[in-house]
């Protein structure tokens, strides 16, 4: 009895487990609940750590913000007057383009599947859904933010469906980045003439409004030519495997 009591529930759980992991239907509400409830812990869990730092280490750890803060602020000023100055530039030459980025810091809930790592649905203040944005992790590149229903979902550097234009090397020749599931990075459609190699930097070209110009994707491992083009298998630098906050390029100018 025991024995077929144990088996019954085991065949229960592997297809509830089933279910959960290839059924949008169930799966959909059923992440839905859990990610409001790891919102509200993960809320709750700074909360406490907020309070314990404060209380406990105080003098140190004020001491260390305001020379954070010091060095941001000193940053954004210089970021402020630049924007203005190239803003008051482009104005004397009659030029209608202006400058004036977005960047948002947004939170991870959760991976969106049980066991894909290169998919995280993220908590994000005002979310529109209409647009493609831009993931950063310490100034690195970090995948893109697409709409699931309406919901945020990130999607890492190394998820196939995560796509970027790129440069790749010292003449900044143009390709599209994307993932393979895998380890590394693809960068296809990149035209033949140009000399790229092993080594060499990719960065964002900033031509799709996603991401900024010059931010770092990774360096060249190794380069195949086909029918007119080049595709370069990329090292990423972000490799990060548990992600916890990003910020969102909201807009690029």
């Amino acid at each position: 009895m025991t024995k077929g009591l144990f088996s019954f529930f085991s065949i229960f759980i592997a297809l509830l487990l089933g279910a959960l992991y290839y059924t949008d239907i169930i799966q959909s509400p059923f992440i839905s609940a859990l990610n409001s409830i790891k919102s509200n812990y993960h809320t709750s869990t700074e909360f406490i750590q907020r309070q314990v730092v404060r209380y406990f280490f105080q003098a140190a750890h004020i001491a260390e913000l305001e020379e954070k803060l010091e060095k941001y602020e000193n940053n954004h000023l210089v970021m402020q007057q630049l924007a203005s100055e190239i803003n008051d530039l482009l104005a004397q030459n009659s030029s209608s383009f202006k400058t004036n980025p977005e960047v948002e810091l947004v939170r991870t809930i959760s991976y969106q599947k049980f066991g894909d790592q290169n998919r995280v649905w993220l908590e994000i203040n005002d979310y529109n859904s209409s647009r493609v944005y831009g993931l950063t992790y310490k100034e690195l590149v970090a995948g893109i933010v697409i709409s699931d229903n309406g919901r945020a979902l990130g999607l890492l550097n190394r998820d196939i469906k995560s796509s970027y234009a790129v440069y790749v090397g010292d003449e900044k020749a143009p390709g599209i980045a994307h993932g393979n599931s895998a380890e590394n990075l693809i960068v296809n459609f990149i035209p033949a003439w140009f000399m790229i190699k092993e080594g060499d930097e990719v960065i964002t070209s900033g031509l799709d409004e996603i991401f900024f110009k010059g931010l770092k994707v990774g360096t060249v491992v190794s380069v195949t030519k086909s029918q007119g083009y080049q595709s370069a298998v990329v090292e990423p630098y972000y490799k990060a495997n548990n992600p916890n906050y990003f910020y969102m390029i909201k807009k690029t100018k």
